[in-house]
C-alpha cells in the first residue's frame, strides 16, 4: 500500500486545479494590457510593452521587450496600424506564437493624414468597440488555456456587462450637454471613434499619430475654426506634448479643461489606472469642461 502522502500528491496532480495554468501574455500598450488583465484574472500574467503614460506611436522596443515576447504564450495587439514597430520586434524576438488582433471585427473609420486616407487606429476609445476588444480577448484566452475556459467566460461576460453600462452612462452624460457645446480641442486625433459614438466634435492640430507635425497653415486654420465654432475648452493628453495645444488655446481663448487619457493609462496612483477608470475620467472631464 502506498503512503497516504504519495496518494494525495498523485491525486492533486491529476486534478483540474493542479492542471490549471497561468498564461504568459504580452500586450502592446497599457489600455489593452488592462483589458487582458481584467478578463484573465489570476490565470494570466500580462506584460505591457508600452507602459503607463507611454506613447504607442513613438515607442522604441528594447532588448527586454524582445525577451518578453520570446517567452510569451500569446501576444495581444490593437492592430489598425497602431503598432508600426511590431513587425521589427517580432522578427528580432523570434516569437512564433499566436498574435491576437483585439480590434478584429470592428467597423473602422478613416481619416486624412498628409493627403492620404488612413485607418484611424484608436478604436478602443468608443466603449462599443471596447466591448469587442474584451470579447476578442476572452475568446483568445479560452483557446490559449482551455482548462480555464469557464473562468475566462465568466469574467469576460461580467466585464462586458460593466462596459455596456459605461457605454449607456456616457451617452446619458453627453445628452445633458447642448449639441453646439459638444466641441473640444485636443492634442491629436485620438478621439474619432469616441466622437462618432457620443456626438462630440474634436479639433486637433496633429493627426492620428503624435509623431506627425502640424503645419503653420493648419494651425492658423484651426485657430480660425475654433473661434468661429466657439470651442470653449481644450484638453491636454497624458502621453503627448501639450505645448502646441496650449499655444492654440491662448490664441483662441479656450480654457483648460483638464487632462485626458486617450491611448495610455496613468500609473497606479493616477486617476486612470484602468481602462474603465480612464473612460469614466475622460467622459466626466469633458462634460464638465463643456458645461
Amino acid at each position: 500500500m502506498k503512503p497516504l502522502s504519495i496518494v494525495l500528491v498523485a491525486s492533486l496532480l491529476a486534478s483540474p486545479v493542479a492542471m490549471a495554468k497561468t498564461v504568459e501574455a504580452v500586450a502592446s500598450f497599457s489600455v489593452l494590457a488592462d483589458i487582458v488583465k481584467q478578463v484573465g484574472g489570476e490565470h494570466v500574467n500580462v506584460v505591457s510593452l508600452v507602459g503607463p503614460n507611454g506613447d504607442p506611436h513613438a515607442f522604441q522596443p528594447s532588448p527586454r521587450d524582445s525577451k518578453a515576447l520570446k517567452q510569451a504564450d500569446v501576444v495581444f495587439v490593437s492592430g489598425l496600424g497602431l503598432e508600426g514597430w511590431l513587425d521589427r520586434l517580432v522578427s528580432a524576438s523570434g516569437y512564433q506564437g499566436p498574435m491576437v488582433i483585439a480590434s478584429e471585427g470592428i467597423d473602422t473609420r478613416h481619416m486624412e493624414e498628409e493627403g492620404k486616407q488612413v485607418t484611424d487606429p484608436h478604436a478602443w476609445n468608443s466603449m462599443k468597440n471596447g466591448i469587442r476588444y474584451a470579447t476578442n480577448v476572452m475568446n483568445a484566452l479560452v483557446v490559449a488555456d482551455p482548462q480555464d475556459a469557464d473562468y475566462f467566460r465568466q469574467r469576460g461576460k461580467a466585464y462586458v456587462q460593466q462596459l455596456q453600462q459605461l457605454d449607456n452612462w456616457a451617452k446619458s452624460e453627453f445628452a445633458t450637454v447642448a449639441p453646439q457645446r459638444r466641441k473640444v480641442l485636443t492634442s491629436h486625433d485620438a478621439f474619432g471613434y469616441f466622437g462618432q459614438e457620443y456626438g462630440v466634435t474634436f479639433l486637433a492640430p496633429v493627426g492620428f499619430s503624435t509623431e506627425s507635425e502640424a503645419s503653420a497653415s493648419k494651425v492658423a486654420g484651426l485657430i480660425e475654426q475654433i473661434k468661429h465654432e466657439g470651442v470653449h475648452s481644450y484638453f491636454i493628453e497624458n502621453q503627448a506634448d501639450p505645448r502646441l495645444v496650449k499655444q492654440i488655446a491662448a490664441a483662441t481663448g479656450a480654457k483648460a479643461g483638464g487632462e485626458l487619457y486617450p491611448e495610455a493609462l496613468s500609473d497606479a496612483r493616477g486617476p486612470a489606472s484602468s481602462y474603465v477608470k480612464a473612460f469614466k475620467h475622460n467622459v466626466s472631464v469633458m462634460v464638465a469642461g463643456m458645461k
